[in-house]
């Protein structure tokens, strides 16, 4: 399952050349994430009222081609793989067909005193 979400290039994305700024597309694809797990009906602030958040452990990110002002943009991420208590996520940012940013990135769930938790019902049903 692949799930894929848009993103405009502004100006603010932007650094001293023109292209987007590295550290933004961390941003990117947060905010896809984020969208994706929405769309599965997990609402985030809810999950921490009951003691439970997600966290980053870990991204290997490559950055394959500059991204610049105003371009339409698609996030793409697959679940690659997923444990009772962490998800590794693909995801790639493109112009087109062009690939520009690629990242996998682990997801941890955790209790809000930071213990590992075991990840919601609807992302681990989601895989299968």
């Amino acid at each position: 399952m692949t799930h894929t979400f848009p993103i405009r290039v502004y100006y603010e994305d932007t650094d001293l050349a023109g292209l987007v700024y590295y550290a933004n597309y961390l941003k990117f694809i947060e905010r896809a994430r984020s969208e994706w797990v929405r769309e599965m009906g997990i609402d985030q602030v809810e999950m921490k009222a009951e003691g439970f958040v997600f966290a980053v452990r870990r991204v290997e990110a490559d950055y394959i081609a500059p991204a610049h002002y105003d371009d339409q943009l698609v996030v793409e991420s697959t679940m690659d793989a997923i444990t009772g208590a962490r998800v590794v996520f693909r995801q790639d940012v493109k112009r087109g067909e062009a690939l520009l940013f690629s990242a996998n990135v682990t997801v941890v769930c955790l209790t809000t005193q930071g213990a590992v938790a075991r990840l919601p019902a609807a992302i681990r049903r989601s895989v299968h």
